[in-house]
């Protein structure tokens, strides 16, 4: 699977373009300068770590944090956002953090598993419908963001492509005609 593939991926389950995407493909940054004035710090970085563990939690497989999500989330923000899309960004972090106050009387770092899925089901809800309505020019929801950067940064990670997914590494050889068998993972040998 190549990083456009990916790139769809995401698009289908999140419902809107891979934010960012076009700056990742091109290899470039966009962005002369670092962020748009707000810089995370490591309170955030912890925070986008249980965000992303609450989508993919870990299992028998690895979590986000077991793939360092949220380290990985800091340099697309950095080097693949719009200073339009960073700030709201890290505004959706003040903004989820608020939300799960308001829901739960508690912030998102100390409010239990059950409590961050239900705020984090809400908010996708909320991002799906927001992603319907928007003018093309608006920057997304900070939740489809957020959402987006997890599995990316998740799937293209090494615990994420070599022990959630199948792998093989390189080189290895083509079997056009491999046997599926029902509950095999994504990526075919």
């Amino acid at each position: 699977m190549d990083r456009r593939e990916l790139l769809k991926m995401i698009a289908v389950v999140t419902g809107t373009a891979f934010i960012g995407g076009e700056f990742l493909l091109s290899g470039c940054k966009a962005n002369d300068s670092k962020l748009g004035g707000a810089a995370f710090s490591e309170e955030d970085l912890m925070f986008l770590d249980e965000v992303g563990e609450t989508i993919l939690p870990k299992t028998k497989s690895p979590g986000a944090k077991d793939a360092a999500v949220a380290a990985q989330m800091k340099i697309m923000v950095d080097d693949c956002y719009t200073k339009e899309n960073q700030q709201v960004f890290h505004e959706g972090i003040k903004t989820l953090d608020d939300a799960c106050k308001k829901a739960h009387n508690t912030s998102f770092l100390k409010a239990t598993p059950e409590q961050r899925t239900s705020l984090l089901t809400t908010l996708d809800k909320e991002a799906k419908e927001f992603e319907k309505t928007k003018k093309k020019e608006d920057a997304s929801h900070y939740f489809t963001m957020m959402k987006q950067l997890t599995l990316f940064t998740f799937f293209t990670s090494k615990p994420g492509a070599t022990q959630a997914l199948r792998h093989i590494p390189v080189p290895g050889k083509y079997d056009g005609d491999y046997p599926y068998k029902k509950g095999d993972r994504a990526w075919a040998e």
